[in-house]
């Protein structure tokens, strides 16, 4: 086996989120074929038992502990600098130095790079085939922020945006293959980068739908009757507070209106202020960190995803579809799921419509599109159909440069 270097920004273990779930499924496959060296950064304390998860998968592994809090001070240095503030968020010298000493004692001429943040680590090595996974084109992430936020913030935004793409665009022009979610993320960052044409494709995302499966008998986590609507994601994340808080201030009115009766259940790690104290809404429930998000899945009538500001796939749309749950998203949680609006997925873009599309996802009709669901993503979002071509990427195989990733 040879050796190959995988750095990511956030440990890839447990995968209970968004950005962990890709990079625990493409180091989980890679390790198959390489003796993978593995540096990545721990900022939530919750994830520090789960380190030896990881050594018994690697060769070997560097995971730095960072603080936000002092990391998000930290960032604030890029600004005079005229830096992404990413980039200082997640820089290390100690990281810097464990990469260079283990290129060296190991001749690694391989680096699979996931996320922009961690490109800079192997920026400047010489000899390396590298594959950066940017997943989405992080740069219009903070655009969409600064046309929501308040007149400093959007300056700040506005300009992290644009550093951020600058750099965005530099290292897809240095890396050998750079990777996206989707075409339309793809597509997007090739009207930004047009210099990128041939360097940039896309891999999509997967779901494990023998894990989400809807087939087992899964504990009742409500202990009370009624119709339940429920919400999956990390809620210290600001998409996802900006997506319940339009729910329960935009949604819930509407339907309350018309007398459907639901509860909304806010399942996820770190809530905010504002979001606990949604709570004190008599049909909202928050519950913070849990185990297993499956049950909450498996006993809920329909599954929501209404998010304001999203990019690439949401990993959450596609586990509730693997449940066979019907799924009612607005367009930006859909937009890269190739899935049959109406059919296999739910679309609102306002309040109302949303509103109505829910009214009809916890109907009878309901059930049948859950499974419609269920079906898509077995066909379309195995990760096997994507996890391969990325190793081919990484050796290279002048027979096989392209032929398995989604273009």
């Amino acid at each position: 086996m040879e050796d190959l270097l995988f750095l990511t920004q956030r440990i890839p273990y447990p995968p209970i989120k968004g950005d962990k779930i890709r990079s625990w499924h493409i180091l989980q496959h890679l390790a198959r074929y390489y003796r993978v060296h593995l540096g990545c950064f721990i900022d939530d304390k919750h994830d520090e038992p789960f380190v030896s998860s990881l050594t018994d998968l690697c060769a070997s592994v560097h995971c730095e502990a960072i603080s936000p809090v002092l990391s998000k001070l930290r960032s604030l240095g890029a600004i005079p600098r005229g830096e992404p503030m990413t980039l200082r968020y997640f820089g290390s010298q100690r990281l810097q130095n464990w990469v260079d000493a283990t290129c060296r004692h190991n001749g690694i001429r391989r680096a699979f790079v996931f996320s922009s943040a961690m490109a800079p680590y192997v920026a400047g090595l010489s000899g390396l085939r590298r594959v950066l996974d940017m997943v989405d084109v992080d740069s219009q992430k903070w655009s969409q922020y600064a046309r929501t936020s308040r007149p400093w913030s959007r300056i700040v935004y506005a300009r992290e945006s644009r550093s951020l793409l600058r750099f965005e665009r530099k290292m897809a022009r240095l890396f050998d293959h750079t990777l996206l979610v989707s075409p339309a993320e793809v597509e997007l960052f090739l009207q930004l980068a047009p210099e990128c044409v041939g360097h940039v494709r896309s891999v999509s995302n997967g779901v494990d739908s023998d894990y989400f499966s809807p087939c087992r008998n899964y504990p009742d986590p409500f202990g009370s009757r009624g119709t339940k609507v429920v919400f999956t994601g990390a809620m210290d994340y600001r998409p996802n507070v900006e997506a319940v808080l339009w729910f329960v201030d935009a949604v819930m009115p509407e339907l309350a209106e018309n007398g459907l009766d639901l509860e909304f259940c806010i399942v996820g790690a770190n809530p905010s202020a504002a979001v606990q104290r949604l709570s004190a809404h008599t049909r909202v429930s928050v519950t913070g960190r849990v185990e297993d998000v499956r049950p909450y899945l498996a006993h809920s009538a329909a599954v929501v995803a209404p998010l304001l500001t999203a990019r690439g796939i949401q990993n959450k749309v596609l586990e509730a579809m693997a449940m066979a749950k019907p799924v009612v998203a607005t367009p930006q949680a859909k937009e890269g799921i190739n899935a049959v609006v109406g059919s296999e997925l739910l679309v609102g873009g306002t309040a109302k419509e949303f509103a109505t599309k829910l009214r009809l996802a916890v109907a009878e009709d309901g059930a049948a599109i859950g499974m419609r669901a269920r079906r898509r993503v077995e066909s379309d979002y195995a990760w096997s159909n994507s996890l391969e071509s990325i190793r081919l990427l990484l050796d290279g195989d002048p027979a096989h440069p392209s032929a398995q990733v989604r273009q």
